[in-house]
């Protein structure tokens, strides 16, 4: 049978409602702002799809590669406008209208100079399960991606139960199967959920796991996790994980099952550890399959100057770094490519507006300055000056 998509983008899905703020309304107090019975005179307001589903799956319909989505609406007129963005960006085939049901939104409160405020509802994705995938169009896919299943109940409750029936049931289309996580509330339910557990059981149906260095830390070590946020103030742990630390995390993974154990971190570039043997990658496989096997790499990001904002930040690098699997790139190339996406992000102020053609994106890495990995001098982790990557 003939492929018919690239990637079917699965997993949380909501509709983000971003009021815009007059610069003149700039305290750096929400309290001077927002006050109880008054009247805020507000600009326009923006309305786009986000969510996993939305920030990967059309970042690589941006890149040229076949999409398609799959979650769950409600039926009411979020549902209806998700819908609508989505078909202008790929094959909505595989997104369920559920009856009843109130479809995902996140309104997002994002003053002048003040910390952003997410008021947000899971709707539809608390009761998405593997009844909700339509697998005969997996079948038509190279590749399907889930994303943050740690922001729906229903794929976390029971050990993990249905998160691990969807990836199988994927796994046993032929497809490739890659996972993504969000970092979850510490004193929500799924930061109180066992995470370790949820991975022996779903990590093998998993050749591809990219959660960022944080998340991962998190789910495995919660306990530790919060120690040394306590010691650090609630600092990001980004610059706090020791280089060792990212190697006994992928190797945990491997572990459990997955194929290749990516670890975003952030500045710090990506980090990629993958089995001795990659022979089952689905339809997805690349063809220097043994090129890809036993492999650890850490490719550091490139500089820049001034964030915009990191929103999509990381989707939009998976989205390349799958992307450049799929047209059969190098492994390290992968991996530059995924960063130059991350960078290019960070450089707009939404998901989507900053991200060019994918021939773009590969005339525009040799051109970008490499950040320094400085924590790695001195280790057993060498300088590859050729390919501009470390590794071991």
């Amino acid at each position: 049978m003939k492929d018919e998509l690239d990637v079917i983008a699965a997993g949380l899905l909501c509709l983000d409602i971003i009021p815009r703020f007059n610069t003149s309304q700039e305290s750096g107090r929400i309290s001077d702002i927002l006050k109880p019975g008054s009247l805020v005179h507000m600009k326009g307001m923006a309305l786009s799809t986000g969510g996993s589903v939305s920030n990967v799956g059309i970042a690589m319909k941006i890149f040229g590669c076949r999409v398609g989505f799959m979650a769950k609406v409600g039926d009411d007129t979020i549902g209806k406008i998700i819908i609508d963005i989505l078909k202008k960006n790929g094959n909505t085939e595989g997104i369920i209208i559920s009856e009843g049901e109130e479809s995902s939104y996140t309104v997002v409160i994002s003053p002048p100079k003040i910390d952003r405020i997410f008021l947000h509802c899971p709707g539809t994705n608390d009761t998405f399960t593997s009844r909700d995938i339509n697998f005969s169009l997996v079948e038509k896919a190279r590749l399907f991606h889930l994303g943050y299943p740690t922001l729906m109940e229903s794929l976390f409750i029971n050990e993990g139960e249905e998160l691990t029936a969807i990836l199988k049931k994927a796994r046993d289309t032929g497809a490739a199967t890659s996972l993504d996580i969000s970092l979850p509330d510490p004193n929500s339910t799924a930061g109180q959920a066992n995470w370790r557990v949820i991975y022996q059981k779903a990590l093998p149906y998993v050749d591809i796991f990219v959660p960022s260095i944080e998340e991962a830390f998190f789910t495995l070590y919660p306990d530790k996790y919060k120690e040394r946020k306590q010691k650090l103030g609630g600092q990001e742990l980004i610059d706090y994980i020791g280089h060792e630390e990212f190697t006994c995390i992928a190797d945990e993974f491997l572990n459990m099952g997955c194929k290749i154990s990516v670890l975003k971190a952030g500045h710090n570039g990506w980090y990629l550890k993958s089995a001795g043997s990659l022979k089952k990658l689905g339809r997805a496989a690349p063809g220097d399959i043994e090129s890809w096997s036993g492999r650890e790499i850490w490719c550091p990001a490139f500089y820049i100057e001034a964030i915009a904002s990191a929103t999509g930040s990381g989707d939009s690098s998976i989205a390349a770094f799958l992307t450049a699997l799929l047209r059969g790139h190098t492994i390290e190339d992968c991996l530059k490519l995924a960063n130059c996406a991350g960078y290019l992000n960070l450089k707009s102020l939404d998901a989507f507006s900053g991200l060019p053609s994918w021939d773009r994106i590969q005339t525009t890495v040799p051109a970008l300055a490499v950040r320094e990995n400085s924590f790695l001098s001195g280790t057993d982790w060498t300088w590859n000056e050729v390919l501009k990557i470390w590794e071991k």
